[in-house]
């Protein structure tokens, strides 16, 4: 069968779950129903291929070519989505490692060093606010305490949450018999940009993920009704917040940075009435943490002001963090010249989008492959990548994993 039967064949076992009759998007939330079919249907292409399932304290799934030990050459990502995504964000990963392993297993390859492709819980954060969770847990980025006390919008925290979907909430944590286990790791993702349309290449490789960070602003005000309540009397959040994140596009503007407010909650949440509270999470990324900080600080001062103005008070908090982002020197050479000698030149691009291998850098040498997106689209229905590029992708991971595990 050849490679792009194959990816087919493999990916249309995968592509209906979670996906919305009406837009066409993905909702995969973490520890849900779908999560649950989605982890059935990794550990079923596991067993497809005689590898054993750990599932580690975190909820994370490591499916193992050889034994769970140090020295492991480990790729994969993560198959949860934001709400309405897109098909390949993180899922291109997962399928391309075990097609990546079928390739090698064909050439009669055999690994020195045991080959595991990894499953990251709740990397997107859509439903408790904070990306990376399994790989944050994992690598102690992110305490258990904190972890343990994230609260959804139905108000169930991540340790409720965790115990319903057969995990001990008790057990999460740092976990380091699954960090020494990892000698290197490689993740392959659906670019969520244009680089690579610009060079032109199916496949690249990353140099590193821009500084990146998310914060809540709560502002409380008044509820009250919309027809009999004077202007001059109200205490209206949604103004304080409006302000705020017109502020925010303005300060992303001087900084050569970008801001999102992209999630906001508005309590009590009726057409006919003055909300009483907005919750809205503001996202920033920027070449440069400073200018990260410069964006947060002009936008808050905002908020501050325009809530004085208003009437209604306002409170900050940081939810996440994930500093500059340079992947492993030596690997990314080794990376380039095994891809160089196969494939010819392969482009090295940044990206500005937070990965599960941007928090594993700070404990394991780490790099990415980035498979052409001909839409430029993320975290959208648009999101797509050819058959074609896809399998080129498979290609280069299979070369990648060979060289480093063989």
């Amino acid at each position: 069968m050849m490679l792009e039967e194959s990816f087919q064949r493999v990916w249309s076992g995968l592509e209906p779950i979670g996906r919305n009759p009406l837009t066409g998007g993905y909702d995969r939330f973490a520890w849900t129903s779908v999560d649950a079919e989605l982890a059935e249907w990794f550990r079923g292409q596991a067993a497809e291929r005689y590898m054993p399932v750990e599932t580690d304290r975190n909820g994370n799934h490591w499916a193992w070519w050889g034994r769970p030990e140090p020295g492991a050459v480990v790729t994969g990502s993560h198959l949860d989505s934001v709400p309405g995504g897109g098909a390949f964000d993180g899922p291109l990963g997962i399928v391309s490692a075990f097609l990546a392993v079928d390739e090698l297993r064909s050439r009669g390859a055999a690994p020195r060093h045991s080959i595991a492709v990894v499953r990251f819980a709740d990397e997107e954060g859509a439903r408790f606010g904070v990306p990376c969770i399994g790989s944050r847990l994992l690598t102690g980025a992110l305490g258990a305490d904190r972890a343990r006390e994230l609260i959804d919008s139905a108000d169930v925290t991540l340790a409720e949450a965790v115990l319903a979907a057969g995990l001990d909430p008790g057990g999460l944590g740092r976990d380091e018999r699954a960090l020494a286990n990892i000698g290197v790791f490689v993740e392959l993702h659906v670019e969520q940009g244009r680089a690579l349309l610009d060079v032109p290449a199916a496949v690249g490789l990353g140099a590193g993920i821009w500084p990146h960070g998310r914060w809540r602003y709560t502002f409380a005000g008044e509820a009250n009704h919309a027809g009999t309540t004077r202007l001059a009397d109200r205490h209206d959040p949604m103004l304080a917040f409006a302000a705020t994140a017109l502020a925010a596009r303005q300060a992303a503007q001087r900084a050569t940075a970008v801001a999102t407010f992209g999630k906001v909650r508005v309590e009590p949440g009726a057409a006919n009435g003055i909300a009483s509270h907005v919750l809205a999470w503001l996202d920033v990324r920027a070449p440069a943490d400073d200018s990260v900080e410069a964006v947060v600080a002009e936008a808050s001062a905002a908020a501050q002001a325009a809530a004085s103005h208003h009437g209604v008070s306002i409170e900050v908090v940081r939810e996440s963090y994930t500093t500059a982002v340079h992947f492993d020197a030596e690997l990314t050479d080794r990376i380039i010249g095994t891809l160089r000698a196969r494939f010819g030149e392969v482009p090295v691009v940044p990206t500005a989008a937070g990965h599960d291998a941007g928090i594993l850098a700070g404990a394991v040498p780490t790099a990415m492959l980035f498979v052409r997106n001909p839409t430029g689209v993320s975290h959208s229905p648009a999101e797509h990548a050819t058959i074609a590029d896809c399998a080129e992708g498979i290609r280069a991971l299979g070369a990648v994993l060979e060289e480093l595990a063989c």
